[in-house]
């Protein structure tokens, strides 16, 4: 198994971390976090420091942060560092993936999702737990669906984009770069980039600025 390092140490790198060792296609060698608290280890893993990265020999892992923002930085930052790093993505064994289903590199998908035909996954991006994506939806880079979301097909969700717990998107509507879709909402219709939208059915509540804080 290929030796890996995680980028996180919160409750989503947590879930990240199960994910990959029932997968069991990497072996996790280490938490990688900015500041080291009062434990050494996680989940059993030893916690190395940013400043510690230049002396790994691993080039391989992935950043286990649920702000899809804040990942992006860090993969980012990452990239800048060691442009050979290689990003690898992950999928529960009890997801259900469809045929000709694309997943981009640092992708995770948790435990029971069903991920249908023609659907791609871009770089980066999450489907959590039981979230479930219809046949030829695109995801694109950094975005997330929450447990539990629906996505009918030709779903678009744009780069950025986080679609909150239990919310569902009917079949053709597009999601809008950096917005976000509350909790339990119902989306009948496009939502613009850049907003803030809840309810059923989904109404756009205000504008959102990029990198501003859902979690």
């Amino acid at each position: 198994m290929e030796p890996v390092l995680i980028f996180g140490s919160g409750g989503h790198a947590k879930v990240v971390s199960d994910v990959i060792e029932k997968a069991g296609e990497h072996q996790i060698v280490g938490i990688m976090v900015s500041k080291r608290g009062l434990e050494d280890h996680f989940l059993g893993y030893r916690f190395y420091e940013d400043d510690e990265l230049e002396a790994i020999e691993t080039r391989i892992g992935m950043v286990a942060i649920g702000d899809n923002w804040i990942r992006a930085r860090v993969v980012e930052n990452i990239t800048a560092l060691f442009p050979d790093f290689r990003f690898v993505s992950a999928v529960h064994p009890s997801a259900q993936i469809g045929k000709s289903v694309s997943i981009g590199e640092g992708t995770v998908v948790m435990a029971g999702a069903v991920i249908n035909s023609g659907t791609r996954i871009g770089r980066h991006c999450i489907i959590n737990s039981k979230a479930s994506v219809d046949h030829d939806c695109c995801l694109m880079d950094f975005s997330s669906i929450a447990p539990g979301v629906t996505l009918g097909g030709n779903v678009r969700v744009g780069a950025y984009a986080a679609v909150s717990l239990g919310a569902a998107v009917l079949p053709g509507v597009s999601i809008g770069e950096h917005s976000v879709i509350g909790a339990g909402a119902v989306v009948f219709r496009d939502i613009p980039e850049k907003v803030v939208s809840f309810g059923a059915p989904s109404k756009v509540i205000r504008s959102r600025e990029i990198g501003e804080k859902y979690l």
